[in-house]
């Protein structure tokens, strides 16, 4: 009788002989919890309180896993953006709900008890849902992988996220005037960070990829930005498809970032700098400006000192989109000028938005042009 921990094929199982019977469980990847399924096993050998049966509930619990998923698959496997997000998911909404639990009884109900409890108390959108269901989808997904579980519970919950909401709600573009007023606040308040928050919403680029901008990205002739690079988490990386892409400078944009860089110069002149910064956007001493600094102390006010609402730095992004299609842009070159993997996502957040597109179509099923409605109506059937 007793209990033993091996490692075979590169997972840790649990060998259990008792009363002449044996079994073997798969724990997984970790032999730290391998071995605390072993003491707990050993504990309820010792008292008598033990049956053969209950190997089949000897998974780790939620917690135990979690920080074994994150600190191997997601740490490895994931970007430095991704696993922060996944940490922070697990911390704050899945540990909560699932910790002390162990992973072969977390159920479907527990599953769709937590979306209800986050639409209800927590009042999040679908999109905030989804990011809360990622990680524990893909981490349950690898316990069935490791025969800790049978099936995914987190799987095929889609429909239960869904709420009855317009899709402009969404997102919360600035007004053209409200921009105006925004720049017009800013370049009073905060004329050093004007540069970088008109390039936000005349670019439409993410708020990490305008911070990781160098010089040699911006053709002056061609009057375009390559887009090579992402910062976040204090680290670079690719933009968030992987893939570079070029956007389009409006010409007060390609005025502006201009006269920054002879700025710099004359200030590398007067011996403000020894080397020229690579950034376009950067600190007093040449580094990356901190997204958390730049939203506490510089977006935030500058929209409370307007006396605007409390939109998000990535709403210029969509104030972008919002615009270039009032002025009649195509949602084929916006979503170029995004990076959308697809003509499909830029319809499904900006279609609504395109003016008189719809009445448009319905007119062209007409067989031929009504000129004067009003007047054919008056004169009333023919005798």
């Amino acid at each position: 009788m007793g209990v033993k921990v091996r490692q075979k094929n590169g997972k840790w199982y649990v060998f259990i002989n008792h009363q002449g019977k044996r079994k073997a469980k798969c724990v997984g990847d970790s032999k730290k919890a391998a071995e605390e399924v072993k003491r707990k096993l050993e504990a309820k050998l010792t008292l008598g309180e033990f049956s053969l049966n209950e190997a089949q509930s000897s998974a780790p619990i939620f917690d135990e896993y979690a920080e074994h998923w994150l600190a191997t698959y997601a740490k490895h496997n994931c970007k430095d953006s991704t696993y922060a997000r996944y940490a922070g998911v697990v911390r704050k909404h899945l540990s909560p709900a699932f910790g002390a639990k162990p992973l072969t009884e977390i159920t479907r109900d527990d599953v769709k008890r937590l979306i209800y409890q986050k639409r209800k108390t927590a009042v999040l959108t679908p999109s905030s849902i989804r990011q809360i269901l990622a990680p524990l989808r893909e981490m349950l997904n690898h316990a069935v992988e490791d025969s800790l579980m049978t099936s995914n519970p987190a799987s095929h919950v889609g429909r239960f996220i869904q709420q009855p909401q317009e899709l402009g709600e969404q997102i919360n573009p600035l007004t053209r005037e409200e921009l105006a007023l925004f720049f017009d606040t800013i370049r009073v308040r905060a004329p050093e960070h004007y540069p970088f928050f008109l390039c936000l919403a005349h670019t439409g680029m993410r708020l990490g990829e305008a911070l990781a901008l160098q010089w040699g990205d911006i053709d002056w002739h061609g009057r375009f930005i390559e887009v090579r690079r992402n910062y976040v988490c204090g680290k670079i990386t690719r933009p968030k498809n992987g893939k570079n892409r070029r956007v389009d400078m409006s010409q007060q944009l390609a005025e502006v970032l201009h006269q920054l860089l002879t700025q710099r110069k004359t200030e590398k002149l007067q011996g403000k700098w020894t080397e020229l910064p690579e950034w376009v956007f950067c600190s007093q001493v040449g580094r990356q400006l901190h997204s958390n600094n730049l939203r506490r102390r510089v977006f935030y006010p500058c929209l409370d000192k307007a006396g605007l609402r409390r939109v998000r730095i990535h709403d210029l992004r969509h104030t972008y989109a919002s615009l270039l299609i009032q002025n009649g842009g195509s949602l084929a070159y916006i979503r170029d000028q995004l990076s959308h993997h697809s003509i499909q996502v830029t319809v499904d957040i900006y279609g609504h938005l395109v003016p008189g597109g719809n009445q448009a179509a319905v007119d062209r099923l007409d067989d031929a042009p009504i000129r004067n409605l009003s007047a054919t109506s008056s004169k009333g059937p023919s005798a």
